[in-house]
């Protein structure tokens, strides 16, 4: 298990990307945490941001109670803030806002309150320091990023498919479109760390067909390797049927009952990895106490669906799977933008 230690290594890390954040000397820079949150990534935010001659500080928040049948496990959707103005109106007022809640605030119901002033917001996912110093962000990444997603905003159709079996096809035509690569450098604008990805929230209505889960795909609200094959029947967006033997299928099927939610069967939104740096075999090297899976969210190539809530569908729920799959080949309008796993084109 790695030690939780301030390293000056990872000081200058962590000031690398608020570097990339242009942070400005005098600027004020609003740590937020809570108190489930890891204490290493929060204190290093606040030593780099000093380095940087920001003005950096803290909102602290007690981890609200358990309110879900299941454990609940990275959602972007952190019940931190419980809605509190005087909180939004201190993180609205900051510059940037170092999001270092556990769940993190990217889809949080405060979040467009928060950037209404101006204030952009990178979060920094819930992993150990030693996964961040690998996936340091850089901006060759950036204009491939926005490449992909400019290639996804003028499609009106995504198709999914490999050898493993997956047959999805997606209606991406009133989708809403967002990715990110790591860091926030202009008013409004937010991004996690690690970062590099393209994805988007399709309508309601639009997703249909077969995901093949195959061995050694990922899923990472169990932070699990799938060592069997799961095959989901997908029906005008929601899962409708969990096919598969062994603990993997098993396991999915008793998670989803658990909600007793319709919703959480329902696809929340999909995309492709970018982050040549992110590696998909990383998170067999770690405890799970020290890592998040968002490295595993972008690993270059990698198809990414999820399920759950969904804004652009008016669906909200807590129940969440992020679902990376490897070897896919993904078409938007019947151009190849990764073919069984690789990145083709101006985005490889």
């Amino acid at each position: 298990m790695l030690r939780d230690r301030i390293e000056g290594k990872w000081i200058d890390t962590f000031g690398s990307v608020f570097s990339l954040c242009k942070i400005a000397k005098g600027e004020p820079v609003a740590i937020l945490s809570e108190s489930q949150s890891r204490a290493l990534n929060v204190n290093l935010a606040e030593l780099a941001l000093l380095r940087l001659g920001a003005r950096p500080f803290h909102v602290v928040l007690p981890s609200p109670p358990q309110s879900e049948p299941v454990p609940v496990r990275s959602t972007g959707a952190s019940t931190a803030v419980q809605g509190l103005e005087p909180v939004i109106g201190a993180l609205a007022s900051s510059g940037l806002v170092v999001d270092c809640t556990v769940e993190g605030m990217l889809h949080a119901p405060e979040l467009p309150k928060i950037l209404s002033g101006g204030a952009r917001l990178l979060m920094i996912s819930n992993e150990h320091p030693d996964v961040l110093e690998r996936l340091l962000p850089t901006p060759e990444l950036t204009p491939k990023v926005k490449t992909g997603l400019k290639m996804l905003a003028a499609a009106k159709e995504m198709r999914v498919s490999s050898d493993a079996g997956t047959d999805l096809t997606v209606n991406v035509d009133e989708a809403r479109v967002g990715g990110v690569w790591g860091y926030c450098d202009k008013p409004k604008q937010v991004a996690h760390w690690p970062g590099g990805l393209c994805l988007c929230f399709p309508a309601a209505g639009t997703t249909n067909g077969t995901l093949v889960l195959d061995r050694g795909d990922l899923n990472l609200t169990f932070k699990r390797y799938l060592e069997t094959p799961i095959t989901l029947t997908i029906e005008d967006d929601y899962v409708t049927s969990i096919d598969g033997d062994g603990a993997d299928a098993s396991l999915m099927r008793s998670y989803f009952e658990a909600w007793d939610d319709r919703d959480a069967y329902a696809v929340s939104h999909v995309g492709w990895g970018m982050n040549p740096a992110a590696r998909w075999d990383a998170m067999t090297m770690y405890d799970r106490r020290d890592v998040n899976g968002t490295e595993q969210r972008a690993f270059a190539g990698n198809f990414l669906y999820s399920t759950g809530a969904n804004e652009v569908a008016k669906r909200f729920t807590a129940g969440h799977f992020d679902l990376p799959l490897r070897n896919c080949t993904v078409t938007l309008d019947n151009h190849v933008v990764v073919d069984k796993g690789v990145l083709q084109g101006d985005l490889a």
